[in-house]
């Protein structure tokens, strides 16, 4: 069994080779450092590059691409789905991290943190500041997987309401209240705080428009850590331009990076973050555990455990 990485991963190399001590492990840069000999025999591929569908075909054995981030958009679906080669990502590895992200994003805004920290600088002590109670509020979910999970679970805790739409209506833990996507409209309007953490797919590319965020309340808050393609740019910055709605935190946009012109910078009442929201420093430790885990199963069963896409799918 031959397992091809796309990045270095520094003293996670030796780490990987210990714990597997049967797989032939080759280690790159990307899939330009990876020889003729090698594509032909690798099983796995594994890590993050610009993978191209003309790559893939040099790699006639490749059974399964363990890739090292969540979103799988840029990869050629339909083509691993023809093939029937196995994809994982590491959705879980962000959870905690993203889940407190939007924790922190609510408790800064209903505290009025921004505010504070403006009087600081402006070196004005305002002790008249009143902020607004968590308890008695309702948070929207769009998408109730694993990351709406953990930040629901959370949240339960400040005593809100807990919504969910996702693409069934099916019951998930942690959340009051789950409807199908398709009825969004009918339940955007009685949320406090909308949050967005869905995948990228071709159902979700633009699902918001203006009048999703017409129909919320003008006191709504908006959080999106799933995609930025989720609402073109245009419509968010017309959105929040004319006070539609009251406040947006923002980790991920339609283009990225921002640029130092970009309109989004003009608007005051938004606070943006530059798509760090996954980031932490325990991210390498977690997917290192989750490859180990799963490619022993794929050793043993010809299956992986943990994190599975459907490439029908998107997610």
């Amino acid at each position: 069994m031959k397992a091809v990485s796309l990045i270095r991963l520094g003293e996670k190399e030796e780490r990987l080779k210990e714990a597997l001590p049967n797989v032939e492990f080759v280690f790159t840069s990307g899939m330009d450092e990876i020889n003729d000999q090698d594509k032909q025999d690798l099983d796995i591929l594994f890590g993050v590059d610009k993978l191209t569908e003309s790559f893939l075909e040099q790699c006639p054995n490749l059974k399964w691409i363990a890739w090292y981030a969540t979103g799988v958009d840029k990869l050629p679906l339909a083509y691993l789905q023809q093939r029937n080669i196995i994809l994982t990502n590491n959705r879980d590895a962000h959870v905690v991290q993203m889940s407190e992200f939007i924790i922190g994003y609510i408790l800064a805004d209903y505290k009025n943190m921004r505010t504070s920290y403006k009087n600081q600088v402006n070196r004005h002590y305002d002790g008249r500041l009143i902020s607004k109670d968590l308890k008695g509020q309702s948070i929207l979910f769009l998408g109730t997987g694993s990351i709406a999970q953990s930040t629901a679970q959370l949240a339960n805790a400040f005593g809100v309401k807990i919504i969910g739409v996702n693409t069934t209506g099916k019951e998930v833990k942690y959340f009051d209240e789950t409807y199908n996507i398709e009825e969004l409209k009918n339940i955007i309007g009685s949320a406090d705080i909308i949050i967005n953490t869905l995948p990228q797919t071709s159902s979700t590319i633009h699902l918001l428009t203006k009048q999703h965020f017409e129909l919320m309340k003008d006191t709504a808050l908006f959080i999106n850590v799933g995609r930025g393609s989720i609402v073109k740019n245009d419509v968010i910055i017309d959105v929040l331009k004319n006070n539609i709605i009251r406040h947006a935190y923002l980790d991920v946009f339609e283009n990225e990076p921002l640029t130092e012109d970009s309109a989004f910078y003009d608007l005051n009442n938004i606070s943006i973050t530059a798509h760090i929201s996954g980031n932490n420093t325990e991210f390498s430790d977690v997917v290192t555990d989750t490859f180990i885990e799963n490619l022993k199963s794929f050793l043993n069963k010809n299956e992986v455990i943990e994190n599975r896409v459907d490439t029908s799918k998107g997610y």
